[in-house]
C-alpha cells in the first residue's frame, strides 16, 4: 500500500480538524519543522566490505526484548484516527517485536490495550495524586514492563490549529484512563481547543523534582523520564532514580523554540555516559531516521505521528513491517551488522540544506 514508512500521511483521509491535531504544533511551528530539518542535515558515513548479510536488529530496551530498537510513542486518543484504536496499533507493535507506550490519554483502558500486547505505560502528572498513584498501580497490574513519565507538558503548548479549528473530541472517543467525568474535551469552546481546556484542568503545571522522587519510591519497574533536551535535567533525572531518559522536545508540540531532539541527544549522552539508555523521540520518519538516532548516540527510538497516519489507513502492521525493512536496508547499506555497529558510525552536521 506504501512504497516508504512516511506515504501514510498521505494515504490518510481524516477530518480537516483531526488530521490538524495529529500534523501540527505549537507557536509558529518552528520547532516542528526543526526536528525534520536537523534529521536531514545528519550525514552518516557508511562503512564497506564487512561481509554483512542479513542485519541483526535485535536489542533489549529497559529488559524488554525487541526485534528492534523501536518503541510505539505514546499518542492520545486513538480511536479519533480508527475505530479500534489502540488495539489495533497495540496489536501491530506486538506483531512486530517491539514495546507499545500507553498513552494517559487512551482512548481505550490502559488494562485492555496491555492485555493485547507487551506494553509500557506513560504518565501525565495529574493534579490529584491520588489519581496518579492509581495510574501507577493499574500499569504495574496489567503487567506494563515500564514507566514512563511526560515531563515536558506543565501546559499543554498553545497549538494554533487546534485553537483556530475550535479543535474539540467526538462524544464517543475519551480519555478512558481518567475517574474525571468533565466535559471540557466535549464541549466546543470558540476559538479554543477542548483538548487543551481538559488538559489545563487536568494536569498538575507545578510538578517538580520532588514528586519525580516520590513517583521513584512507589514503584518497583522501570522508570523513563520523557521531555529531557538539557544535560542538566538528564542529571537530575538520574539523580531522582530514572533507568532511563527520552530526549524529547514532544514532536514540536510544546515549547516553540526548542532544539531539535536529535541535536540535543548528543550532549545528553556525554553527560550521562554510553552505558546509560537514551531514547530519542520526534521526528522520526523512517528507517535511515532511526539509524541516525542510533549512530548519534540513541540507544532506541519511539515512533510516533507516521503510525497514527498508518493507522487511519488501517495498517499499522503493514507499516511497522516497512519500517524494519528500511532500517535493515539503512544498516546493509551503511555496512553494519548489528547496532553496535551503527552505534560505531561516523556522523557530522552538514551546513546545507537539500533542496
Amino acid at each position: 500500500m506504501a512504497d516508504a514508512f512516511n506515504d501514510y500521511e498521505q494515504l490518510a483521509v481524516l477530518p480537516a480538524g483531526v488530521r490538524d491535531f495529529v500534523a501540527g504544533g505549537s507557536g509558529a511551528e518552528l520547532t516542528l519543522r526543526r526536528n525534520r530539518a536537523a534529521l536531514d542535515a545528519v550525514t552518516v558515513t557508511p562503512r564497506v566490505l564487512g561481509g554483512v548479510g542479513c542485519p541483526d536488529t535485535a536489542t533489549t530496551i529497559l529488559g524488554t526484548a525487541a526485534t528492534l530498537p523501536i518503541a510505539v510513542a505514546p499518542m492520545a486518543y486513538q480511536r479519533l484516527f480508527h475505530p479500534e484504536g489502540e488495539l489495533l496499533l497495540a496489536a501491530a507493535a506486538g506483531s512486530a517485536g517491539i514495546p507499545y507506550v500507553i498513552s494517559t490519554l487512551s482512548s481505550l483502558p490502559l488494562e485492555k490495550i496491555a492485555a493485547v500486547a507487551p506494553s509500557w505505560f506513560q504518565l501525565y502528572w495529574l493534579r490529584d495524586r491520588t489519581a496518579v498513584r492509581a495510574l501507577i498501580d493499574r500499569a504495574t497490574e496489567a503487567g506494563c514492563g515500564a514507566l514512563m513519565v511526560t515531563v515536558d507538558v506543565p501546559v499543554m503548548g498553545r497549538r494554533l490549529r487546534d485553537v483556530r479549528n475550535s479543535f474539540t473530541l467526538p462524544p464517543d472517543v475519551i480519555a478512558a484512563n481518567l475517574v474525571d467525568k468533565s466535559t471540557e474535551a466535549h464541549s466546543t469552546l470558540n476559538g479554543a481547543s477542548a483538548v487543551a481546556a481538559h488538559t489545563a484542568t487536568a494536569f498538575d503545571p507545578a510538578f517538580s523534582w520532588r514528586d519525580l522522587a516520590w513517583l521513584r519510591s512507589v514503584t518497583e519497574i522501570p522508570l523513563l523520564v520523557k521531555g529531557i533536551l538539557d544535560p542538566r535535567d538528564a542529571l537530575a533525572a538520574v539523580d531522582a532514580g530514572a533507568d532511563s531518559v527520552v530526549v524529547s522536545n514532544h514532536g514540536g508540540r510544546q515549547f516553540d523554540g526548542a532544539p531539535a531532539s536529535i541535536d540535543a541527544l548528543g550532549s545528553v549522552v556525554d553527560a550521562l555516559g554510553n552505558d546509560f539508555p537514551v531514547l530519542l523521540d520526534s521526528g522520526i520518519r523512517g528507517g535511515t531516521d532511526v539509524l541516525k538516532a542510533l549512530a548519534v548516540g540513541a540507544d532506541a527510538v519511539l515512533v510516533g505521528r507516521p503510525l497514527l497516519w498508518a493507522l487511519a489507513v488501517g495498517a499499522p502492521d503493514e507499516a511497522l513491517a516497512l519500517l524494519g525493512r528500511e532500517l535493515r536496508d539503512a544498516m546493509l547499506l551503511a555496512g553494519c551488522a548489528d547496532l553496535a555497529a551503527v552505534a560505531d558510525l561516523a556522523t557530522e552536521r552538514n551546513p546545507w540544506p537539500i533542496s
